[in-house]
């Protein structure tokens, strides 16, 4: 796989003064006042009171400021990653870090991959602390979101203020993502002149092994985003294999099943794979649940209430 490019044939967008991130083309994008609004959060069982800084600066101005908040992250964060999600039950996929890691590991993959985050309209990425509790992440829309403890309020405020920034009433306009037309569209923004070159699916996996990150959901549930149990769904997952001992020849295994829970999941892709003649199972590539109507049509035999956990379909695609 080739490492990832970031298109250079894009034009840059703005709103105004606000330069935007090579991924969102405005429609009727209003400019937002670049600035932050302040939040009292009370804390939660034993998770401590805290501020929320919700932050909006132009594209311009944003590493600067990013470098100065990564500088507040203690000696050991848990990365977090977040997509858009095709899963059918839930709006985006969170990726969590079991196990904290050292920050400068955190920011060494942060610089490598920074020339895509900054850019995506589809992902996020930043990371947090237990203790102090500290929070510093780029969404999707390229704000940037600081969660401090009560104390360290003045110290945020006063590195703002070093970047130009006062706080606002408000940075995008409230309900900006309720209106009937959408006032942007997202655009690709990764170079795909071929199969070798990693798309976001691909690039979202790296991360997860570089960090060790996981799908911040019960695994042995199936709950959709308010918590209601779903049952059996029906689930498409991408494996990918090896051939026993030829680390340059691999597929992508597709994998249609009826499951209970992300766990019964993966044990039947697992299986499944390991099953097959030749090939050993290597990594869960991606996961999502599909609504029964928005099945393929080599599935329009199986019934739309099944009683078990079973495979429907496997295709391999070898490269």
């Amino acid at each position: 796989m080739k490492p990832f490019r970031v298109r250079d044939d894009l034009t840059r967008n703005h709103v105004g003064a606000y330069a935007l991130p090579l991924g969102v083309e405005p429609i009727d994008l209003p400019e937002p006042s670049q600035g932050y609004v302040l939040d009292y959060v009370l804390g939660t069982d034993d998770d401590p009171d805290t501020y929320a800084f919700q932050i909006v600066v132009s594209h311009e101005r944003l590493v600067p400021l990013l470098r100065d908040a990564f500088a507040l992250l203690p000696e050991h964060v848990h990365p977090v990653v977040e997509v858009g999600s095709r899963d059918a039950y839930r709006a985006m996929d969170v990726f969590m870090a079991i196990d904290p890691i050292p920050v400068e590991e955190f920011l060494a993959v942060w610089d490598e991959y920074e020339p895509f985050i900054l850019e995506d309209a589809n992902i996020g990425m930043g990371a947090n602390s237990e203790e102090p509790f500290i929070e510093v992440f780029v969404d999707t829309w390229k704000g940037l979101l600081m969660s401090v403890p009560v104390e360290m309020r003045r110290e945020v405020q006063t590195l703002l203020r070093r970047h130009g920034l006062r706080e606002v009433a408000e940075t995008w306009p409230e309900g900006l993502e309720r209106l009937d037309a959408a006032p942007m569209r997202p655009r690709e923004v990764l170079v795909l002149d071929d199969d070798e070159c990693p798309d976001l699916d691909e690039v979202l996996m790296q991360l997860r092994q570089r960090f060790t990150l996981e799908l911040n959901v019960d695994p042995g549930e199936n709950l959709d985003e308010r918590g209601r149990s779903l049952g059996l769904t029906l689930w498409n997952a991408i494996a990918v294999a090896r051939r026993p001992g030829r680390t340059t020849v691999g597929a992508y295994i597709t994998v249609w099943v009826t499951a209970a829970s992300l766990d019964d999941l993966e044990e039947l892709v697992m299986s499944t794979v390991e099953g097959l003649s030749g090939w050993e199972y290597e990594a869960l590539y991606s996961c999502d649940r599909v609504a029964f109507d928005e099945r393929p049509e080599s599935l329009n035999e199986i019934a739309p209430r099944r009683q078990r956990a079973e495979v429907h379909q496997v295709v391999i695609e070898e490269w």
